[in-house]
C-alpha cells in the first residue's frame, strides 16, 4: 500500500505528477470503502482512497476504535480497529493508494466521460469511476464558541495538526480534554517554545497514561496547564498575539498565544458532495440497487452515504454493495473485457492475486 498521510507530502506528489490517472477513486477510506477495493482489486482495477482523517478505518478508527461491533459475519465481537486492520490485511494484493488529510473538493465530468476529481490541496485525479464511500459525510472540527475565531482560521488558529514543523518555537495553546488534546500536548512540547493546555476542568476524558505523562510535563514546568476557558482572543490580521482566559472564580488572565490548537472534537457533514450535481434525498445519495450507481453514470455510493428503498445503514449492507457496484465498475474501466464471475475458493487466478499458497 502507497501511503500520502501529510498535506505536505501530497503536495509534492501532486508537483511531480500533475494529474493521477487511475481506475477509480473512492472518497472514504472507512470499512466500506476499503472493501471496495478488494471486490475492484478482483476484477484488476486499481483505486485510489482519500480522506479527510490522517487514518483508515473512517467511523469505525475515529469515533470507536475500542468498541466491539457484534454483527459483521463471522466475527462474534470485533474492535473498529480490529475491523480495518483486517480489512487493510485483506487489501494489502492489490497495493491501493491513500491519500490522508484530504478532502474531494470539486468534481468535473471530461469530454470522454471520465471524471476529474480535485482535492482541497490541489490533488487532481483522472478516473473512470468515481465511489462515494463517505459515511455520514465529511469529518468536520466542532468550532468553540470564541467570538471571532473565524478571522484567525488557516493563520494561527487550526483544528488538526497535519504538519508538526509548523508548530515549531511557537507559543502554543492547545485547548480541549480529550485523547486528541493530550496526545498533541505530548507530541508538540518538545517543538513549541512554550506550550499551554486549557480545559474548562482538572479531569480529562483521554487515556490515563497520557494524563499521567501531562501531569508529569506541568509539574517539571515544561507545560502549563491552566483550568478556564476562552473568552477572548487578540491579534491582528489573522495573528493571534494573546488570548484571555476566564476561570472558576470569573478572573480573568492574558496568555501570551501565537497560535492556537482547539480540540471540541468533530461533527459529520455531507461537505463539498453536496455540490457534485447529484440527485440527494434527504442529505443521502440514491442509488440503484442492481448497480449502486448514483444519478450520473460512473458515480456510485456505497455504505451509510446511501440511499434505496429498504436501506439498512450496516456495514455488511455496504459490503454486499460494493460488491455488485465493481461488477457495473469493471464494463465501464474494461470495455472490451469479458467480465467472468468466479469464486476465490475454486479460481486459480483469483487465488494467485491474493498470493494464495497453492500447497495451503
Amino acid at each position: 500500500m502507497t501511503i500520502y498521510n501529510t498535506r505536505t507530502k501530497a503536495k509534492e506528489m501532486s508537483n511531480i505528477s500533475s494529474i493521477i490517472k487511475t481506475d477509480a477513486v473512492i472518497i472514504g477510506a472507512g470499512p466500506c470503502g476499503l472493501f471496495t477495493v478488494f471486490e475492484m482489486g478482483l476484477l484488476d482495477m486499481e483505486c485510489h482512497l482519500i480522506d479527510i482523517l490522517d487514518r483508515p478505518g473512517g467511523q469505525c478508527a475515529e469515533l470507536y476504535p475500542e468498541k466491539p461491533i457484534y454483527d459483521i459475519p463471522a466475527y462474534p465481537s470485533i474492535t473498529g480497529q480490529e475491523l480495518t486492520d483486517r480489512l487493510l490485511e485483506q487489501i494489502a494484493p492489490f497495493n491501493p493508494t491513500f491519500h490522508f488529510q484530504q478532502m474531494a473538493e470539486k468534481l468535473e465530468k471530461l469530454e470522454d466521460g471520465t471524471w476529474r476529481l480535485t482535492t482541497d490541496i490541489g490533488t487532481v485525479f483522472n478516473a473512470t469511476c468515481i465511489i462515494i464511500a463517505a459515511g455520514g459525510g465529511s469529518f468536520m472540527p466542532k468550532k468553540p464558541p470564541i467570538p471571532e475565531i473565524d478571522d484567525y482560521e488557516g493563520i494561527s488558529v487550526f483544528y488538526s495538526v497535519r504538519q508538526i514543523e509548523k508548530f515549531r518555537d511557537k507559543n502554543l495553546v492547545i485547548v480541549g480534554g480529550g485523547d486528541s488534546a493530550l496526545d498533541w500536548s505530548l507530541n508538540l512540547q518538545p517543538f513549541a517554545k512554550s506550550l499551554t493546555l486549557i480545559h474548562r476542568r482538572n479531569a480529562f476524558r483521554a487515556a490515563p497514561d497520557s494524563v499521567s505523562k501531562m501531569q508529569d510535563l506541568a509539574d517539571a514546568g515544561k507545560i502549563n496547564f491552566v483550568v478556564g476557558q476562552i473568552k477572548e482572543l487578540i491579534g491582528e490580521n489573522g495573528q493571534l498575539s494573546s488570548i484571555v482566559v476566564e476561570n472558576k472564580e470569573k478572573e480573568l488572565q492574558t496568555l501570551t498565544c501565537d497560535t492556537l490548537l482547539p480540540f471540541f472534537g468533530l461533527t459529520m457533514k455531507l461537505g463539498p458532495i453536496a455540490d457534485f450535481g447529484l440527485n440527494l434525498h434527504e442529505n443521502l445519495v440514491p442509488v440503484d440497487t442492481e448497480k449502486f450507481e448514483t444519478s450520473e453514470r460512473g458515480i456510485f455510493a456505497v455504505g451509510d452515504i446511501n440511499w434505496y428503498p429498504g436501506k439498512l445503514k450496516l456495514i455488511l449492507s455496504g459490503f454486499h454493495e460494493a460488491a455488485l457496484l465493481s461488477r457495473q465498475a469493471f464494463k465501464y474501466c474494461r470495455p472490451d473485457a469479458r467480465l467472468r464471475f468466479e469464486y476465490t475458493t475454486s479460481s486459480s487466478s483469483l487465488q494467485g492475486k491474493l498470493g494464495v499458497d497453492d500447497k495451503s
